[in-house]
């Protein structure tokens, strides 16, 4: 197979949670136990740090390869979804995967599987049933990181923790950035049910930074913790960012605790947060010896260093052009108060959701003076753009419904003059079609 080819089988016959939702999950990991003998269990050739949490999983495993590359590790990167190329999920030293390096390993998979379901009883560790995407992919990720002989990798959770596939790693750390109401129809219907299912990703004496906590989650983490005699470590009770302010160019400057001054090239109110969470995490990591001094400038290569696209990223100047890929209502607690911080004439929004996200509540969180293009992205999962016109102007909001991002865009485009401000948002899917329309 060709790698377009490869990438269709990918996206097209194996089960996928991010097309069709809780179908393309399978619950449990003897499938994910099945590919990892197949593939000799690479995750035990290398270091690991684990990151799990609602929003700001990407923004914070980015950021801790970004130093870790920057103190001379070999560094494996995985996460999900990406936004135009498959093969940003999978990253070495910021590199992506080798084209060849996914066709090979799905080839393999295919003859393995048809020969295990020709010959069960020959077969030495045969599959229970057929992979999802992220089971296949976090296998061939796993055995790549092996291949490339990485020093360490940082792994974020697909979906939940306790029974993702990425859970059979046991890491130097375990980070949990935040909980907040997200995939309730798998991990439960209440903060504490799906902090239970994240927590399930801390293990025997491993420390675990948890990033945000409430009343209500954070007797779920002490007490699994405690079960797991790890270290615990709540970011929130101890700050160590004490200030961070916008930065007119954008990206964010922050003031630590002990005065230390320095500047985040990732942008958006939220990464405050993200920030002392990973601040936290690297003392961890100095503790352990695995890096010296905190090295601030990492903060301002994450881009370059590992390929981070779409968290307030702006994307050209005049109108001003800002895509973000908060999509749930924990993300939009920060990105409405970051937009309506904006000093513009006329400002412009994109904006598309998928249906098992709380479309109603994160529309009511959107300004009630810009003008929206409401859309879809393409996947099945999108909520109808006419739907989401219906919920906005029950909600006081004026816009139009448009059949696919590029077009909304093209039309807001069309619409804004030069001291306008244009947003693109509301789905991880939205700015993926947007970039693909673009890049």
């Amino acid at each position: 197979m060709t790698y377009q080819e490869t990438c269709d089988y990918l996206f097209r016959q194996t089960p996928s949670f991010e097309k069709t939702g809780k179908t393309g999950f399978n619950e449990g990991l003897a499938i994910t136990l099945a590919l990892d003998e197949h593939t000799g269990h690479p995750h035990r050739q290398f270091r690991s740090i684990h990151v799990a949490g609602t929003n700001g999983k990407g923004s914070v495993s980015h950021t801790l390869a970004s130093h870790l590359q920057r103190a001379g590790y070999r560094v494996g990167l995985y996460t999900s979804p990406h936004l135009v190329d498959f093969r940003e999920r999978i990253r070495v030293g910021g590199e992506m995967i080798p084209e060849q390096y996914v066709v090979d390993f799905v080839d393999d998979f295919l003859k393995w599987n048809e020969a295990s379901r020709l010959s069960p009883l020959t077969s030495h560790f045969p599959l229970p049933a057929s992979p999802s995407f992220f089971e296949l992919t976090t296998a061939m990720a796993f055995r790549y990181f092996a291949d490339q002989h990485v020093d360490i990798a940082v792994v974020e959770v697909g979906l939940g923790g306790r029974l993702d596939c990425t859970n059979i790693i046991t890491p130097l750390l375990s980070i949990i950035t935040n909980i907040s109401l997200d995939h309730t129809d798998m991990l439960g219907d209440t903060l504490a049910l799906i902090a239970r299912e994240k927590a399930g990703i801390i293990k025997p004496g491993v420390p675990v930074v948890i990033g945000e906590d409430v009343a209500e989650t954070r007797p779920v983490f002490e007490q699994v913790a405690r079960q797991q005699e790890a270290p615990i470590i709540f970011a929130s009770d101890a700050p160590i960012i004490s200030s961070a302010m916008p930065l007119p160019d954008g990206g964010m400057r922050y003031t630590t605790t002990d005065g230390t001054t320095f500047d985040g090239e990732l942008s958006g109110l939220y990464q405050a947060r993200n920030t002392n969470t990973v601040l936290h995490a690297l003392r961890l990591l100095q503790q352990q010896g695995i890096i010296g001094s905190i090295d601030y400038e990492a903060f301002m290569t994450v881009g370059k260093t590992t390929g981070l696209m779409g968290r307030w990223q702006k994307l050209q100047e005049r109108p001003a052009v800002v895509c973000d890929t908060g999509h749930n209502v924990g993300g939009w607690e920060y990105l409405s108060r970051q937009l309506g911080a904006v000093s513009c004439r006329e400002m412009h929004i994109v904006f598309g959701m998928v249906s098992d996200k709380d479309a109603s509540t994160v529309i009511s969180m959107l300004p009630k003076t810009a003008y929206y293009y409401f859309t879809k992205a393409q996947t099945k999962r999108a909520i109808p753009e006419a739907e989401l016109l219906r919920i906005a102007q029950a909600n006081g909001l004026s816009g139009q419904a448009y059949p696919s991002v590029y077009e909304a865009y093209q039309a807001a485009m069309q619409q804004a003059a030069d001291d306008d401000f244009v947003f693109i948002g509301g789905s991880t899917y939205v700015v993926a079609d947007l970039m693909k329309s673009i890049i």
